[in-house]
């Protein structure tokens, strides 16, 4: 068995992960609240090798050096995306830790940075991608129907014409890394992570969160990409040959 093999085939598929995840982020750079994809590599321990080639049961003779592997660790990073002004009464951006709590089609609960709001023909107040936004009272916000302009306070009391419609629902998860990601940036609350009310959070009313991608340095994280899929391609295609080689000599 040629050990090398197997290690740059596991590297090549761990790339195509790597790869994966920037293309992802990439494409999402511009969405608002957007939080990147990471990637992070370790050598994995899949038992050992002796000297002569032959997999180490505990018994032989030579020296045996262990057989390691990359393993591929998918996580997210949650840092704070630049805030940006829009001068728009339904945009709101979350300063410090939390989430907008929001239901989706299929009554689902779920959470995202993006506080791109809209107005449905109903008066109920709606992400950019059509999901229910909540009151920290659980219900839906219902705009008045006589209209009114529309005020968002620091502490996310929304208000129409002076009368208060209620609070924003801001939550915050003691390990974020447990959210598992949803389309559109949305995250759904695992049995491991526990929404709580945001006590330190602070809104800031017409101005959007943009991602936390720098795409510079996605571009650059792409071109290592590249380069280490046709330095492993190589060194696959060299043991190829040299196995051929091998079994030609033998007849």
């Amino acid at each position: 068995m040629n050990i090398g093999l197997y290690q740059n085939a596991a590297s090549l598929s761990a790339l195509e992960r790597w790869q994966d995840s920037v293309a992802q982020n990439i494409a999402s750079s511009q969405m608002t609240g957007y939080r990147k994809r990471t990637v992070n590599f370790s050598a994995l321990a899949a038992g050992e090798v002796q000297s002569d080639g032959r997999a180490n049961a505990g018994t032989g003779h030579g020296v045996s050096s262990p057989m390691l592997f990359p393993k591929v660790n998918s996580g997210i990073s949650f840092s704070a995306g630049d805030a940006q002004p829009t001068r728009r009464d339904l945009d709101v951006a979350i300063q410090g830790e939390g989430f907008f709590e929001v239901q989706r089609a299929d009554g689902s609960r779920a959470y995202t940075r993006s506080g791109e709001f809209r107005i449905r023909p109903d008066r109920t107040l709606i992400t950019s991608a059509g999901d229910t936004v909540l009151s920290q009272a659980g219900a839906p916000f219902v705009l008045l129907a006589d209209g009114g302009s529309v005020a968002i306070d620091s502490e996310g009391v929304l208000s129409q014409s002076g009368t208060a419609l209620g609070k924003l629902s801001v939550q915050t998860f003691s390990d974020p890394a447990k959210l598992t990601p949803l389309p559109g940036g949305l995250y759904a609350a695992s049995a491991g992570a526990a929404p709580a009310p945001a006590t330190s959070a602070e809104l800031r009313q017409g101005y959007l969160e943009g991602s936390n991608v720098t795409p510079m340095r996605e571009m650059a994280d792409l071109i290592l990409i590249s380069r280490a899929y046709e330095a492993n391609q190589k060194i696959i295609s060299t043991v190829d040959q040299r196995i051929q080689k091998t079994l030609e000599a033998l007849g």
